[in-house]
């Protein structure tokens, strides 16, 4: 692990020290996991839909016929 030196305000600071008492923690691995998660969310790369595995959802809620005139169906919506 590499070590750092960071500049917080006091009240922040204190709050981690408090929070790290009730849960017989230390700061410093709450602030660990802080760091860790602001990068999760924020700074790694997300995975486009290409890179997606494809998944089954099961089988389709109704058989279509071959009466169904879907395209029609999607063209008529468009229009709206």
């Amino acid at each position: 692990m590499k070590t750092i030196t960071i500049n917080v305000s006091e009240p922040v600071y204190e709050d981690f020290q408090e929070y790290a008492r009730k849960t017989d923690r230390k700061a410093s691995e709450l602030i660990r996991e802080a760091m860790e998660s602001f990068r999760q969310l924020h700074m790694q790369r997300r995975t486009s839909l290409r890179d997606r595995r494809p998944v089954s959802v099961g089988g389709p809620i109704q058989a279509i016929s071959a009466e169904d005139d879907l395209l029609g169906d999607m063209l008529d919506d468009a229009r709206d």
